[in-house]
């Protein structure tokens, strides 16, 4: 019996505009804070649409690794809503972290910001939406997560 090895089919990307992030607290081992989500677009050979200023990003952050938990809603072209869940790891050395805060564009090769999603709509023309597991990776831009989302196949 042979093994399978992992494909990705790009299906789309997101540029999640955020707000200012919300701090919620810190205990000695971690910190927490919530990024309203406001709005952006969903821009694709697979699907197009925008997303709504409807979510938001629980971010905690322990040690040197951010854990990601956004929710948010994206409406497709044809007016149908998705659901979508979005979770993941962010992490980065120091230089980048520095160039990052200095507003300095950084690639997408440059930082782990990797997630897994899972989508939900009652939209038959989007049901491969709810069939499959997808990958994302993001990079951050000034007031945007942008996220090329793939297929597993």
């Amino acid at each position: 019996m042979s093994a399978l090895e992992p494909g990705l089919e790009f299906v789309f990307e997101l540029r999640v505009a955020v707000s200012e992030p919300i701090r919620v607290g810190r205990t000695a081992s971690e910190d927490l804070n919530v990024t309203p989500i406001v709005g952006g677009t969903v821009v694709g050979p697979r699907l197009n649409g925008r997303v709504l200023g409807v979510g938001a990003d629980w971010w905690v952050t322990r040690g040197a690794t951010t854990q990601l938990d956004a929710r948010y809603l994206i409406e497709a072209d044809d007016g149908a809503a998705v659901d979508v869940v979005n979770r993941g790891y962010w992490h980065a050395g120091e230089d980048v972290e520095r160039r990052l805060y200095a507003g300095e564009d950084v690639g997408e090769d440059e930082l782990y910001y990797r997630t897994a999603f899972v989508f939900q709509t009652g939209a038959e023309a989007h049901r491969w939406l709810t069939e499959a597991q997808f990958v994302g990776y993001a990079r951050p831009e000034p007031g945007h997560v942008c996220i090329r989302v793939f297929r597993v196949r």
